[in-house]
Order: structure tokens, then sequence, then C-alpha cells
């Protein structure tokens, strides 16, 4: 330990001693070059934090995000893909593009786990969010129509989301399937459950929502026209790989 104290003492005074022989005015260069340098790093870093490139996939376990997920970067559905316990986060060109020519912008995609007690993950992707794709089981939806509209409600009044106006694709999944229900049928259906949402949570002090934001307009029927960012709706077969509306959404939002 003391040989070190010693290395590095040494080590000091010989950086002090080459500091002393030096003209003052190449010593004043030279510091507002480090001075200049550094800030320029903090500018980039932060403008690099700040940037919105990435799309993030929400939605419940089993909704088909992660098959999604593989579907765009490798135009696989991965059969027998399980339900993701950890973020699936890559950065790569869409598959459809890959044999375009020209310079064509990677894409950062975020499959965020769907399970409630992992949905707090989200947040940390948020800031970066060019769009949000929800997916939504359109087989099995009307036995989870309720789970659905709470999990979009609360992505719909959360502060980034509405102050950066992320815009938001409900994504009708696996509509391949022929008792699949149609995107129009899950519109009003979650729009009826969100109005309820809407009542109930409203009755709730306003200590538990402060972070919250207001869904829809006072004394009338909730729509999704109503939000405060831009909201579409779209049909999908990640199975199939039939997810061009999705491919859309993602080239509107993260441009070439």
């Amino acid at each position: 330990m003391e040989q070190w104290v010693y290395h590095i003492k040494q080590q000091v005074s010989q950086i002090e001693q080459w500091i002393r022989q030096q003209p003052a005015d190449q010593l004043y260069i030279a510091i507002a070059a480090v001075v200049i340098a550094s800030a320029l790093l903090i500018l980039f870093r932060t403008f690099n934090r700040s940037k919105a490139n990435s799309i993030i996939l929400a939605g419940l376990s089993g909704s088909g995000k992660t098959i999604l997920f593989y579907q765009l970067r490798d135009g696989s559905a991965h059969h027998g893909t399980v339900t993701s316990m950890e973020p699936n986060d890559d950065t790569f060109l869409l598959h459809s593009e890959v044999e375009k020519k020209g310079k064509i912008k990677p894409v950062r995609v975020v499959d965020v786990p769907g399970h409630s007690r992992l949905r707090s993950k989200l947040d940390e992707f948020l800031p970066h969010a060019a769009g949000l794709i929800f997916v939504v089981d359109a087989l099995d939806f009307l036995p989870n129509c309720r789970a659905v509209a709470e999990y979009l409600y609360d992505i719909l009044t959360k502060a980034i989301i509405v102050k950066k106006k992320i815009p938001v694709l409900i994504l009708c999944n696996k509509t391949d399937k022929v008792t699949a229900h149609s995107k129009e049928f899950i519109r009003k259906q979650l729009e009826k459950e969100i109005d309820k949402l809407r009542t109930s949570r409203t009755a709730i002090s306003s200590a538990d929502v402060s972070s919250e934001y207001t869904l829809g307009v006072s004394g009338e029927a909730f729509s999704f026209s109503q939000c405060h960012n831009k909201l579409s709706i779209a049909e999908a077969s990640g199975i199939t790989g039939e997810i061009s509306q999705a491919e859309q959404f993602i080239r509107e939002h993260v441009k070439l």
C-alpha cells in the first residue's frame, strides 16, 4: 500500500513539474480545449438521452408482443417463444427493409414484459419513445377486456405520454383467426371500459392520482378521439407475418 501511494505521489510531482515548464498561453489554450470538449460531451450525451428514437411494444402477457418483435427484426415468428420476463431491447433494420437500397435508419424496438409485476419497466424506456404499440389479443379479447382497458388507461394518463404527445397504435393481433374480433369491435369495447374507469378513478382522492392526467371530455362518453396524443388502431397477425400496419406506424415516427 505504501509503495502504491509513493508511486502516485511521484506521478503527481512529475505532472506538476511539467505544468510549471509550459508557457502560460499554452496552458490557457489547453484548459480551454478541455472545458469545450467536456461541454460538447455533456451536450452530446444529453441529446442522445432525450432523442426519441425508440418504439415501445406494450400489452398484456400472451398478446403476441414478443412474436411481433421477432417478426420486425428477423421476419420470423420464432415458434416456441415463451413469455418475456425481461425486456427484449435491440436496434435493427426492419426485416422488410433489409434489401432496400440507400441509407435506412435502424430502429430501436423494446418489447416490455406484460406481467403486472413487471410493467413498471415501461417507465425506463418512455423518455426515448417515438411511439408506442399497444398489442391486444383479438382472439381472447373479451375475457381480458377489463384488464386491457386498465393497462391502456394507465398508459394514456401517464404524464410523460401526455406531455411528449407520444403517438399510440392499438394493434389488434391474431386477426388471422376466424374467431378473432375486429378492430372496430375492440375499439368500441375499450372505449366503454375506459369510460367506466374514468368515472371510478376520478372518484379517488386527487392525492392518489396526482401523477395522472384525466381522459376525455367531462359530461361526454369517452372516445379515443378525445385523447391528448395521436391514437390509431390497426390489425396484425404476428404468426403469419402480416405486420405491415405496425411497420407503417414505426416508419411514420422513426424516419428513414
